[in-house]
């Protein structure tokens, strides 16, 4: 078992990073385990309910995750908290809740968060390139971040396997945006 809000975080902080002109990606990722590049999302048709459950549950698990220890093995009694806590949210598990927010984290990895439209992760993150490459910022910073968005360019996009599932997401794209954890 995994604590992975990771992708999700990441991913939604890179398509919020430019609604909101940060400067660079989140680097205060709250998460146990980064997925490797070959790790895909356990794809699943959403539900209004589950996206709700989802929204819902932020205000419980954010700060459990935000108070996990870092390292490579989850800690048993903050899985505990989690399994409790998605359980309270009316998901199976916190495995369930997982693949809630991965699924969800994929969509909102090709939502345009100035549009609101989903445009495909490959589009945000060129946008985000051109965003990042216009700013003043350090030049080691921005070399930086931008190598990031490049390696992120490169690897291949997945697919969203169920078409239904960016229509539920960007119909609540506010509520999630409201949801999540200000970006640090």
């Amino acid at each position: 078992m995994r604590i992975t809000t990771y992708p999700f975080i990441l991913v939604f902080g890179m398509a919020l990073t430019v609604a909101l002109t940060l400067g660079a990606l989140s680097q205060n990722v709250v998460a146990q385990e980064a997925a490797s590049p070959e790790e895909s999302v356990k794809q699943i048709a959403l539900t209004d309910a589950q996206i709700d459950d989802f929204i819902a549950a932020q205000k419980d698990i954010g700060p459990i995750i935000a108070k996990a220890p870092q390292g490579d093995q989850p800690d048993p009694k903050v899985m505990e908290q989690l399994e409790t806590v998605a359980k309270k949210y009316k998901f199976a598990n916190y495995d369930e809740y997982d693949d809630v927010a991965e699924n969800i984290g994929l969509v909102m990895s090709g939502i345009d968060p100035d549009t609101k439209k989903y445009v495909g992760e490959e589009a945000v993150i060129k946008k985000e390139i051109a965003s990042v490459d216009s700013e003043k910022l350090a030049p080691n910073d921005k070399k930086g971040q931008l190598d990031e968005l490049q390696s992120e360019l490169k690897a291949p996009a997945e697919p969203v396997k169920f078409p239904a599932n960016i229509d539920l997401v960007v119909k609540n794209y506010n509520k999630l945006v409201a949801a999540m954890p200000p970006i640090q």
